[in-house]
């Protein structure tokens, strides 16, 4: 009898809903906790345990709720009833990952939870059987090739109740998920929209409509609900197009308005500032993050990219070890390994590592792009190229398989695919100025000097990470017999290695000083040629132009030979240059290949 008092009738179920309507404005964070409450609960139901999880971690980040405040849980209709049998039983077959046999108890069920259930639970049998098929036989690369056998099917059954308007927000979200494996982008784009209209709070769907766009302007033309969630949403989306100002901007703002304990939040930031290559910021906030949830996994393999940037063999060997220790089998913990052993130099043992988080999961977009990075360090070109193609298969957003295509196209000497690679890259990345010195060179090879040189100017004024882009346009500019820009080019070259204040080794440094010794020779400005060839008597490669140079100096001013008092406007020389003083060594930047894993 206890139990039928909870039984309400169908049509009462719209009762329901305005529950999980979600307004605009976080001026109520008692009911965005109560919200977040409910849906874990019903997307726990259903299954889907990554959006309970990601709801659950956010309220709990809100301070708790007073026993008076808790909601109850949702009323149970007619349907449900009937079916409660049914669906008990085939949630136990499901959370023990017997999918066949939750969907032979399930069928005939009428419910929206149970339906769900039953279509969900023969969705994931139809990847489990894809991934059991090719772990043995086939390799990780070939696992794309293989398909799920059920998808047709279930985008039959559920188009049909589509176009009858009979499927709830879950429902939608799945038809939306099939209808991406089935590559119906443009379906499946408009399928999860109207999945958010009808059911906001569930982060399943935004998330899946994150990884369908593709550039800003895309998704200037989606409508969305206005709702709280649609903030998480946009400053998500920030971040994978690479527009980290503002999505900075909105994790901010969600901090301020009460989310300031949100582990998700903290890790999206840290994040964020991996991709805008801002690593001591990074690490500082992965390091925060590890005191304060330290059996977290999730993007702990970006943290182990931080570390195998910074060198750091001790730290990324203490969080490998760590991980090991919390679980081995999660691809997060195989992709940090991979790092570790790549760091050493093994990176046969590396791509293993990789080739193991790829068969745990063959849509892990950063173990594709890891191995493409070890593959071209075994000089496997081939395999690399197959790799970085997975990558930008399961995210085309990705740059650094694009950029990854580009370096290899350009060791196989083929110009012009290495161009069009190394475009796509840039228009992802726009203001990185390794896109647009690889452009540059390639324009080189191509004999396009004017757009070349447009590229190192580009790359030099966002800020030129490896302090290359000038001498490139200083070497072109020579090649181009144009002294006087070259000239420039190297001056305002020496200039910036001598006032960044970092102490680094400048392979071109000597170039610079020589033909700068020269220049001011030819010039007749016998002081400052001077200053430059006693700089080029300090490098091996040099040192003996550097020495015939200043000889032929003071024969020509024991000659009385006037020095010339013209001289360009822009051109002078650092004022540490007169103080004799040299940048101390360290090793040269990385390149993109190791710089970002």
């Amino acid at each position: 009898m206890a139990a039928s008092a909870s039984v309400v009738p169908a049509a009462v179920t719209a009762a329901v809903v305005p529950v999980l309507s979600t307004s605009g404005d976080f001026s109520n964070l008692r009911e965005i906790k109560k919200q977040l409450l409910l849906i874990a609960g019903l997307t726990r139901e259903r299954g889907l345990l990554h959006s309970s999880k990601w709801s659950a971690e956010l309220a709990f980040s809100l301070p708790p709720l007073p026993l008076a405040e808790l909601q109850p849980p949702p009323p149970i209709t007619e349907e449900d009833a009937q079916d409660m049998d049914a669906y008990t039983l085939a949630k136990a077959y499901f959370d023990v990952k017997e999918y066949d046999r939750a969907a032979h108890f399930l069928h005939g069920c009428n419910s929206k939870k149970a339906y769900f259930l039953y279509m969900y639970s023969r969705y994931l049998s139809g990847e489990k059987k894809k991934d059991d098929e090719t772990v043995d036989s086939l390799g990780p690369l070939e696992k794309g090739q293989v398909k799920n056998e059920a998808l047709r099917e279930l985008r039959v059954e559920l188009s049909k109740k589509h176009q009858a308007r009979e499927l709830d927000g879950f429902g939608l979200y799945l038809y939306g998920v099939v209808l991406r494996k089935l590559d119906l982008v443009k379906e499946a784009i408009d399928v999860f929209v109207e999945a958010t209209h009808v059911l906001p709070l569930h982060w399943g769907a935004w998330l899946e409509l994150c990884n369908l766009i593709t550039d800003k302007e895309m998704l200037k033309f989606l409508s969305l609900p206005d709702t709280w969630m649609k903030e998480f949403f946009l400053a998500h989306i920030y971040t994978e197009l690479q527009l980290i100002e503002e999505a900075l901007q909105k994790y901010q703002n969600l901090i301020d308005v009460g989310f300031s304990k949100s582990s998700y939040i903290v890790s999206q930031i840290a994040v964020a500032y991996h991709n805008i290559r801002d690593i001591d910021k990074a690490l500082s906030i992965f390091n925060e993050l590890r005191k304060q949830d330290p059996y977290r996994i999730e993007n702990m393999d970006t943290f182990s990219n931080l570390l195998y940037v910074r060198s750091m063999k001790s730290e990324l060997s203490y969080l490998a070890h760590n991980l090991c220790e919390i679980d081995k089998y999660r691809v997060e913990t195989c992709c940090v390994i991979g790092n570790y052993y790549s760091l050493r130099s093994q990176h046969e043992k590396a791509a293993l590592y990789f080739q193991r988080a790829l068969k745990l999961n063959p849509r892990y977009l950063g173990a594709w792009t890891l191995m493409g990075h070890e593959y071209m360090e075994m000089k496997n070109t081939s395999a690399a190229i197959q790799a970085y193609r997975h990558a930008i298969e399961v995210n085309k957003r990705d740059y650094r398989a694009w950029y990854g295509l580009g370096q290899t196209y350009e060791i196989l000497k083929m110009p012009f695919y290495c161009l069009y690679y190394y475009r796509r890259a840039h228009q992802l990345r726009p203001n990185d100025s390794r896109m647009l010195v690889a452009l540059g060179e390639c324009y080189e090879k191509l004999n396009q000097l004017v757009e070349a040189k447009k590229c190192y100017w580009r790359a030099y004024a966002v800020g030129d990470v490896e302090k290359m882009a000038l001498v490139k346009l200083a070497k072109l500019h020579e090649q181009l017999t144009e002294s006087e820009q070259a000239a420039q080019c190297y001056i305002k070259y020496i200039q910036d290695i001598y006032s960044c204040g970092e102490i680094v080794e400048h392979l071109e440094e000597s170039t610079a000083f020589r033909y700068l010794a020269q220049y001011y020779f030819k010039c007749k400005l016998w002081d400052e040629a001077s200053t430059c060839a006693q700089k080029c008597c300090a490098f091996n490669d040099t040192r003996e132009e550097g020495k015939a140079l200043l000889r032929q100096i003071l024969q020509l001013r024991n000659q009385g030979e006037t020095p010339s008092t013209e001289m360009p406007a822009p051109f002078f020389l650092p004022v540490s240059l007169s103080a004799n003083n040299t940048p101390t060594r360290r090793v040269s930047p990385l390149n993109l290949s190791s710089a970002t894993p």
